[in-house]
Parts: C-alpha cells; sequence; structure tokens
C-alpha cells in the first residue's frame, strides 16, 4: 500500500492549504438569493451545499458564521437558489465579495432580479435553473464534544421549480448540457461540468 499523510484536524494539518474541502469535492454551489426585512436585495454562493430528500424535496446549505443570508432568511423564512453556470461563473465569483448588508449584490454582479412565483424572493434571471424554498429548519452545528460552533445548517423545501426548456431532452434533464460549475478545493479551483465527463451504470438488481 502506498504511504499516507496522516493528520488530527483538531491538531492542524500542517499543509499549504486545508485539503478537507479539496477531497470533498467538487461541490454543487448553493448560490443563494434572499431579501431583508426591509427589501434589501442579498446574492451570495455557498460551496457546502447539496440536496438532502426527495418527497418532499430538501436542499441545506452551511453559513459559516452569521452572514446576511442566514439573518435575512431568519427574518423571512424564504430563499432561492439558482444554478451556476459556466457563462455566470465571473458573476457568480462578484456576489462573492464580502459587502456590508445594504449592498445589493444582484447589482453589484450585473444581474437581474425575476419576480418568483410562490415565494417573495427573486430568483436570477440569467440563471438556467432555480429553486423557490421555504426555510424548514435552521440548526446550529456542533461538535463531537457537543460544543456549539458558530456555523449554521440552512434547510429548505422546495416549493418551485423553474427550468430552461433548453435542458429538457425528451422532458429529461440535461445535467450534461447545463454547463453547471462546482467549487474545488484550493483557494480559487472550480469544475465545468461537461458532455465529455459523462458516464452510465444503472443500479444493480439483488440477488
Amino acid at each position: 500500500m502506498d504511504k499516507q499523510y496522516f493528520y488530527e484536524p483538531s491538531r492542524g494539518h500542517g499543509l499549504p492549504h486545508d485539503p478537507f474541502n479539496a477531497i470533498v469535492g467538487p461541490r454543487p454551489i448553493g448560490w443563494i438569493s434572499t431579501h431583508s426585512a426591509s427589501g434589501i436585495l442579498n446574492l451570495a454562493p455557498y460551496s457546502f451545499f447539496n440536496a438532502f430528500n426527495y418527497t418532499p424535496p430538501l436542499i441545506g446549505f452551511a453559513s459559516l458564521g452569521r452572514k446576511d443570508t442566514l439573518v435575512n432568511i431568519e427574518q423571512t423564512g424564504e430563499f432561492v437558489w439558482n444554478l451556476a453556470t459556466r457563462p455566470l461563473a465571473e458573476a457568480m465569483n462578484a456576489s462573492c465579495a464580502a459587502a456590508p448588508p445594504e449592498v445589493d449584490e444582484f447589482q453589484l454582479a450585473g444581474l437581474t432580479p425575476a419576480p418568483s412565483r410562490v415565494v417573495g424572493v427573486p430568483r436570477v434571471a440569467q440563471s438556467p435553473v432555480s429553486f423557490e424554498c421555504k426555510c424548514s429548519q435552521i440548526i446550529r452545528l456542533q461538535g463531537a464534544s457537543g460544543a456549539e460552533i458558530n456555523s449554521w445548517l440552512i434547510l429548505g423545501e422546495v416549493v418551485g421549480v423553474h427550468i430552461a426548456q433548453a435542458l429538457l431532452r425528451d422532458g429529461i434533464y440535461d445535467t450534461a448540457g447545463s454547463q453547471t460549475i462546482l467549487r474545488g478545493g484550493g483557494p480559487a479551483d472550480y469544475f465545468e461540468i461537461t458532455p465529455d465527463n459523462l458516464f452510465r451504470m444503472t443500479r444493480p438488481s439483488y440477488p
């Protein structure tokens, strides 16, 4: 067996960059739009994001610290997830700036807010897929010791789905053709889903 590098995270990794999120990756991006109770728009990407259930459909993301997105969801109970794609990568990155709460990241990134159908939060008009969500749980995370940490898991039920018609091929969503981007490790790594990466495996039956 090849030699392995071992470390205990509580003692530090001893490497130039923490490998944890590079190993758990690439990860889908939670590009989340919200607005404050007073109506100020916010748009921010979260790389700790995924889907968690079919019925009802649930998605979730982690906020490392009490950021504007978390505060807005606490105030309104709503948010929208927007698909980040290669043509929107630079705009998504622009919306990542640590701007103060009064700054509208839609404007900052040159994006257009489009009305949602079920929730009051707008979606990104340029994004080919959006999930309108109502918050179902906000959970403060804790370590194995039970001590709370400065991170929150926000879960939401998807109550409305917008999909660009071009991504529905014979009624089947074309993941490989979506140009979805994923967050990699390191300070600036991203990956793009392309048809060249596609392979298929059917689920085996047993016995």
